[in-house]
């Protein structure tokens, strides 16, 4: 079967609810982030994920039940990705005069999130498992899943870090970036991208332009040198 095969068998009476669940719940949870004024704990994946979880908790339904009913918004992911290149084309001659501090921001971002995400899963007697599930929790997640199964990692785990990364980084964000005094929406952007991937650059959109676009280039940076420097990090642990 093709892939719309699959997606048109996904609209099943059994299914369908799903979907409609999912996009009622995210736009609840958007009019309540809106209301509140774009306030950090309200972004609307947070509340979102609960009541999804609740939900299926409560009807005693399998998760796999719930992805194939909710199949259909994985083929808007793509051209969500292809249109960051709209911002970041506008913001092209300030990406290029900064290329300098961005690299090392990237590289050091990068990897401390690796470093610190496998050293701490470590020190307190993680599984191999669990260390390089952990290790990509701040790439996004088309990365971070094959590079953790590729070493041994559970994908269901990884996912899981990667969105509560994604979660808590947007949560502490604002606090974060006023005490370092930062008001330069690059700046701003950049970080969030770094190290909330695409939750992160979501909310970086709706804030500011030039922080989404900055965003958006973080997220696919950071995910291209967590791919290429994750075997390094393995290769040191497993000396260790």
């Amino acid at each position: 079967m093709t892939q719309w095969d699959n997606l048109l068998a996904s609209l099943s009476v059994t299914h369908l609810p799903w979907l409609v669940l999912t996009m009622a719940v995210y736009l609840a949870t958007m009019a309540l982030y809106k209301r509140y004024k774009c306030h950090p704990m309200l972004i609307p994946v947070f509340p979102s994920v609960i009541i999804i979880v609740c939900v299926l908790l409560a009807t005693d339904t399998p998760y796999t039940t719930y992805k194939q009913g909710v199949e259909w918004l994985s083929i808007l992911i793509g051209p969500a990705t292809v249109a960051l290149a709209i911002p970041l084309y506008a913001q092209r001659a300030r990406i290029y005069a900064l290329w300098r501090p961005i690299c090392v921001a990237l590289s050091i971002g990068c990897v401390v999130a690796l470093f610190s995400a496998m050293g701490i899963a470590w020190a307190l007697g993680g599984s191999w498992e669990t260390i390089v599930s952990l290790a990509p929790k701040s790439a996004t997640i088309p990365i971070a899943l094959p590079m953790s199964e590729r070493f041994g990692g559970l994908p269901s785990l990884a996912a899981v870090a990667v969105a509560v990364t994604g979660i808590s980084g947007c949560m502490m964000a604002p606090l974060l970036l006023r005490l370092i005094g930062s008001k330069d929406p690059a700046v701003e952007g950049f970080a969030q991208g770094l190290t909330s991937h695409a939750i992160g650059t979501a909310r970086a959109i709706q804030i500011n332009p030039t922080a989404g676009a900055f965003a958006a280039l973080a997220m696919g940076l950071n995910g291209v040198l967590t791919a290429l420097l994750m075997p390094l990090c393995v290769a040191i642990f497993q000396r260790l």
